[in-house]
């Protein structure tokens, strides 16, 4: 199970880098960019998501002999949460096709720290009933 929802995780992570690699002029404009500077900055964006999510593939293949990478993955996604909500407290007025890009992130990022918290507390009592 815990497989499953580290799983998850990836599959949309990787599915959003991949849209923003491929198809980045869709989605420049949702962080108020255009042109080659926002095709390129969303692509990046792309990249950056497929370096991230080196440790929770390492996770994947066996969380409970990977539960450092899990446990990193579950930081990472942390820290993706508290700092785009700090990016969103911080956007002045007038920026709605900002915020709501911001805000879908935080949902993004939210879901899916509750699902590798599940998966993480799935490995721990696993590993607690296999020393009893």
């Amino acid at each position: 199970m815990a497989r499953v929802l580290i799983g998850l995780v990836v599959f949309f992570n990787l599915q959003c880098a991949f849209v923003f690699l491929v198809t980045p002029d869709r989605y420049a404009g949702s962080f108020e960019l255009s042109g080659l500077a926002g095709r390129m900055a969303v692509q990046a964006m792309g990249l950056l998501f497929v370096m991230w999510n080196v440790p929770y593939v390492v996770a994947i293949t066996n969380p409970a002999r990977q539960i450092i990478s899990l446990i990193e993955a579950c930081v990472m996604q942390g820290i993706g949460l508290v700092g785009e909500s700090i990016l969103l407290l911080s956007l002045p007025p007038g920026h709605l096709a900002l915020t709501q890009t911001v805000q879908r992130f935080i949902g993004f990022d939210g879901a899916g720290l509750l699902l590798l918290l599940i998966a993480l507390t799935l490995v721990f009592r696993s590993r607690r009933s296999w020393r009893l």
